[in-house]
């Protein structure tokens, strides 16, 4: 039960990734490549059309997690605190940002919320590639201190950085040179994904552009992929330990890879929907592969005094897990049906659609 409770997880984390990471993209691509006003208006409206329904997967996700897996969601919801509350204050700018540019004619107005969607967009995209790095590293459990635990085993905190900005400290922030690169990471990998979506969803005039910027900016990931993967070894040197013992999780890996090695093909594809098939490969392969890593731990300990958290040792009871299952079926048929009645009656284009604000 604890394994299918892990990997209904996973997969709705995948899904809001990939449906509003495309929103993050699109922030991004608006924020620095949106110049005339009626481009700015319609990317801004590709976002702004899918942002509510999309975040319905992250509060999904949310509600998993309490029901299957209470202690781990009490160790990370209290250990995150200040990255949480600022990725709150930022999810609420990205939305009125969107929501407000378009209440008053005046250019001011317009430019304030503008640069509100793009750089809340920008930093979200790279505070949840930041959460990835600190869950792939691991924090200090029990809060170890000269061998002994501050809190209880289960328990941490991060301050949001410490003064060594090291991943190898006994005692981590939330941002290191480590997680500051998986965080470039996610910017680069959300930018390529909105960008898609723009050509795949708009008439702009700058897609014709943007299929330029996807292929610089998978030469950039490319390198950076490479460069993160040698430097991880450095930070857990058993992070391949995984796919040494279990050689079908390699699967994983090679999703991503295919998503990348398709986006240099980019400028030649006919078909809008095939870039973001590829762009959506990457997300899932990413998400994918750095969980296989980890399984089963859930987030790792880098002290040697308290064991990491597992599926096994933060799930709640055969019961609890059972009751939840019951209830998840009805929620899962509701997100799902939302979802393809959502996308159906926003199929094809929307650059005459009616935003309704």
């Amino acid at each position: 039960m604890e394994i299918f409770w892990y990997l209904s997880i996973a997969i709705v984390l995948a899904v809001f990734f990939i449906l509003d990471g495309y929103d993050f993209g699109t922030g991004i691509i608006h924020l620095f490549l949106a110049k005339e006003e009626k481009d700015k208006e319609v990317i801004a409206k590709s976002a702004g059309l899918f942002w509510d329904s999309n975040e319905v997967w992250l509060v999904a996700a949310g509600g998993m997690l309490f029901m299957a897996f209470p202690t781990f969601y009490a160790s990370v919801f209290s250990g995150f605190y200040l990255p949480l509350i600022i990725v709150l204050w930022l999810i609420i700018f990205r939305a009125i940002g969107l929501e407000f540019r378009s209440q008053f004619k005046f250019q001011m107005w317009k430019d304030i919320w503008d640069a509100s969607f793009g750089v809340s967009s920008l930093l979200l995209a790279l505070f949840f590639g930041i959460a990835l790095g600190n869950v792939v590293r691991g924090v200090n459990l029990g809060g170890v201190e000269n061998g002994i635990s501050e809190y209880e085993a289960h328990y941490f905190f991060l301050p949001l950085w410490d003064s060594s900005f090291s991943p190898l400290s006994k005692t981590p922030g939330v941002i290191d040179w480590f997680t500051i690169i998986i965080g470039l990471i996610s910017v680069v990998t959300l930018a390529i994904h909105g960008a898609n979506w723009i050509i795949l969803k708009t008439n702009s005039s700058i897609n014709a552009k943007l299929k330029r910027v996807i292929f610089n900016l998978n030469i950039v990931l490319a390198a950076l992929t490479v460069f993160s993967l040698l430097i991880w070894q450095t930070v857990n040197p058993n992070c391949f330990d995984n796919f040494s013992e279990k050689p079908y999780l390699i699967l994983f890996p090679i999703v991503y890879v295919t998503g990348l090695i398709g986006l240099f093909f980019i400028r030649k594809m006919k078909k809008d929907v095939h870039g973001f098939i590829l762009s959506t490969l990457l997300i899932v392969g990413g998400i994918t592969s750095s969980l296989a890593s980890l399984f089963p731990v859930l987030l790792p300990s880098i002290n040697t005094i308290n064991e990491p958290l597992t599926i096994y040792n933060t799930a709640t009871s055969e019961y609890g897990l059972s009751v939840a299952l019951n209830w998840g079926i009805i929620g899962f048929v509701l997100l799902f049906v939302y979802m393809i009645i959502q996308k159906r009656l926003m199929g094809g284009k929307i650059d005459n659609m009616d935003y309704g604000h």
